[in-house]
């Protein structure tokens, strides 16, 4: 029986690679996003790519309250889910973040809470499935808060947070759940930041998403390079961080 996935954020340049390694498979997947356009055109790639099947939700991932809808609509096209990856997020501007409530208050919605309301829906069913893999787009930015993105990554060290008590709690149910920690990926979301050595293509980040969540891994830093990068800059004392520039 073929693999069947749901991709939320399933538009965006990582979940769309992602989703070419399980179209190769066969897969039948269920992708949600908030552009029709782009949802149709990656649909339709996917299946020339050989996905088995392929659905597609519109749907505007702040509305909190059509989440249960999009899901059972989901669940009522595949029948079961194997596997879900949660891949949406924003960038926003820190500088209008610092002066704003509502572009703060923005932000953390979309790149935690709208999350977090997600997989409080979605874990209940994997624990009681008693299988399968929740695997969820988080960032290097998180790990150590720093001037230059300090709601981006609060938001996202929050979601790394809940997705290791999560992962806890399902462990003894047979389901994983992989937190992805991407570094600097050349996306259009990072396309006004200035490229360097360090930045990955949305491919291999797209590549090793898919590995880590075939393997059942816990946290995986893509590239694995960023694994001690991060830990060198946590590791720097906070009265030598704060004087840093980053």
């Amino acid at each position: 029986m073929s693999m069947r996935v749901l991709i939320i954020g399933a538009s965006s340049a990582i979940a769309y690679e992602t989703a070419k390694c399980f179209a190769r498979d066969g897969a039948d997947l269920f992708l949600v996003g908030r552009s029709t356009e782009k949802l149709t055109t990656v649909a339709a790639d996917l299946k020339v790519r050989g996905a088995k099947r392929v659905e597609t939700y519109l749907l505007d991932l702040c509305e909190l309250d059509r989440h249960q809808e999009m899901f059972e609509q989901a669940l009522a096209s595949l029948g079961e889910l194997d596997m879900l990856l949660i891949a949406h997020g924003t960038l926003g501007d820190q500088h209008k973040c610092e002066r704003s409530v509502a572009e703060t208050m923005q932000e953390l919605q979309t790149n935690c809470l709208s999350i977090i309301s997600l997989l409080t829906i979605i874990a209940n069913y994997f624990e009681q499935q008693q299988h399968g893999c929740i695997a969820v787009v988080s960032s290097v930015a998180g790990d150590r808060g720093r001037k230059s993105n300090y709601v981006y990554g609060a938001a996202k060290a929050a979601l790394s947070i809940f997705l290791q008590g999560l992962r806890n709690r399902l462990s003894s149910a047979g389901v994983s759940v992989v937190t992805i920690k991407p570094g600097y990926v050349a996306t259009p979301m990072t396309a006004h930041l200035k490229k360097g050595p360090l930045t990955a293509s949305p491919q291999s980040v797209g590549r090793g998403i898919y590995k880590a969540m075939k393997k059942g891994k816990d946290v995986v830093y893509l590239p694995w390079f960023w694994r001690p990068i991060m830990f060198v800059i946590r590791s720097i004392p906070e009265g030598i961080f704060k004087r840093l520039s980053l």
